[in-house]
C-alpha cells in the first residue's frame, strides 16, 4: 500500500471515530444531513478520506448514504425501531449465552465496577455511556462470525431512541434498570444461562414497550 493511501486510511479512521462519538453522544440528531465538505474542513482533510469514513459509518449503522445525494444520520420510524428491538430481544440473549463461559475474573470485575458507576450516574449521558459499555462487555467472550457485528450495528442505530427512553426512565432515578442490571450480573456470575437470557430478554423488551407509548420520539 502506498504511503499516501495509508495516510488517507488513517485519516478516515480518525474522522470516523470522531463522528461516531459525536453521533452516539447526540450532537447530531437523527435525520441530520452531514456534508462531506463541512467534515473535510472540520478535520483538515480532503474529501477522499471523508467519503471512506462515511462508508465506515454507514456499515456501522450510524449514517445512511444515498447514492448521488448525500449522507444523513440514521433515523428510524416507530415500526422500524420496534422491529430492531424485537431482533435484539432474540439475538442478544443468544450472544450472551455464547459469551458467558468465556468471561474471566478481570471482565467480571469490570462489570461489577460498571454496575456501580451506573448507580452513581446522575445524568442521562453518563448512564447511556456506562449502560452501553456494560452490556457490550457481557458479550466480549462470544466468538461469532456475524452476530457480534449485527448487535453492534443494532446498538448504534437505536442509540438516539435509547437516549429518549433513558430520559423517560430518569424520572424514577433509573431504579428499574439498576435492579435488572444486578439480576443480570448475578445470573452471569452463577453461570445460569436460562436466567440470564430471560432477564436480558425482559430488559430489552421493556424498553421497546415503553418507547411504543411515546410515538412523539419518532416525529
Amino acid at each position: 500500500m502506498a504511503v499516501g493511501a495509508e495516510g488517507d486510511l488513517a485519516t478516515s479512521h480518525r474522522i470516523a471515530a470522531g463522528l461516531k462519538e459525536a453521533i452516539l453522544t447526540g450532537k447530531y440528531p437523527p435525520g441530520t444531513r452531514i456534508r462531506q465538505e463541512d467534515i473535510a474542513e472540520q478535520y483538515g482533510a480532503s474529501r477522499s478520506p471523508v467519503r471512506e469514513a462515511f462508508r465506515m459509518l454507514d456499515a456501522d449503522g450510524l449514517l445512511t448514504l444515498i447514492a448521488n445525494t448525500g449522507a444523513w444520520i440514521s433515523q428510524l420510524s416507530l415500526a422500524e425501531c420496534e422491529e430492531m428491538y424485537q431482533i435484539r430481544e432474540r439475538v442478544e440473549p443468544l450472544l450472551l449465552r455464547s459469551s458467558m463461559p468465556k468471561l474471566d475474573a478481570e471482565t467480571m470485575a469490570k462489570l461489577h465496577a460498571l454496575v456501580k458507576q451506573l448507580e452513581e450516574s446522575e445524568d442521562v449521558e453518563n448512564f447511556l455511556l456506562h449502560d452501553r459499555e456494560f452490556h457490550l462487555l457481557t458479550y466480549v467472550g462470544a466468538s461469532t462470525a456475524l452476530l457480534g457485528d449485527m448487535v453492534q450495528r443494532l446498538w448504534n442505530t437505536t442509540q438516539h431512541y435509547r437516549r429518549a427512553y433513558t430520559r423517560l426512565l430518569a424520572v424514577d432515578g433509573f431504579k428499574s434498570a439498576h435492579y435488572e442490571h444486578h439480576l443480570l450480573l448475578s445470573a452471569i456470575e452463577r453461570g445460569d444461562n436460562e436466567d440470564a437470557e430471560r432477564i436480558l430478554y425482559g430488559h430489552i423488551r421493556r424498553t421497546r414497550l415503553e418507547l411504543a407509548k411515546h410515538p412523539e420520539v419518532f416525529a
